[in-house]
């Protein structure tokens, strides 16, 4: 069955984010497979957004592993005390990252990553157990809109991965 997700195309980033959390939760909520979810949830974000990278990083071992993702190669494996990703990982603190290039640690996996932000998510047990990394080539392009806006997409993940 083909899915579609409606949206303002020309409103503003905090509406599109509040018109993509429902059916962000009605697309996943049925669907047990944690993969599954992240790459359609991946997907709808880099339509709606436009973003230079959008995706995901699970936790597995002492690494964060490379999930569903839309946009260049990307890197495959990160510590958790590298780059972006790492921060907000072990931090469980979402990250906005205006320059990437004044960030200590970045990790540049594409020269046209300009700026970042990395929300994590967390397991029924509230440990970070992936962590929702998003890239663009502006620099200071995102704000606590994005912030709020992927924290409520990181929830409805949190909750769809909790019932399996």
């Amino acid at each position: 069955m083909a899915e579609s997700i409606a949206y303002t195309k020309s409103a503003g980033r905090e509406q599109i984010y509040q018109e993509l959390a429902p059916q962000i939760g009605a697309l996943i909520g049925a669907e047990p497979d944690l993969i599954a979810n992240l790459a359609n949830v991946a997907a709808v974000l880099k339509e709606a957004f436009g973003f230079f990278w959008v995706g995901f990083y699970l936790k597995k071992g002492e690494q964060l592993v490379l999930g569903p993702f839309q946009g260049p190669l990307a890197c495959t494996r990160l510590s958790f005390d590298q780059g972006v990703c790492g921060h907000a990982y072990s931090t469980a603190q979402t990250v906005i990252v205006p320059d990437v290039d004044a960030f200590p640690g970045h990790i540049a996996c594409s020269s046209a990553a300009r700026s970042e932000i990395v929300v994590p998510i967390f397991d029924a047990n509230g440990e970070v157990f992936a962590v929702l990394d998003v890239d663009s080539n502006q620099l200071d392009d995102f704000s606590e809109t994005d912030a709020k806006g992927l924290k409520a997409i990181a929830d409805i993940v949190e909750r769809s991965h909790s019932r399996v």
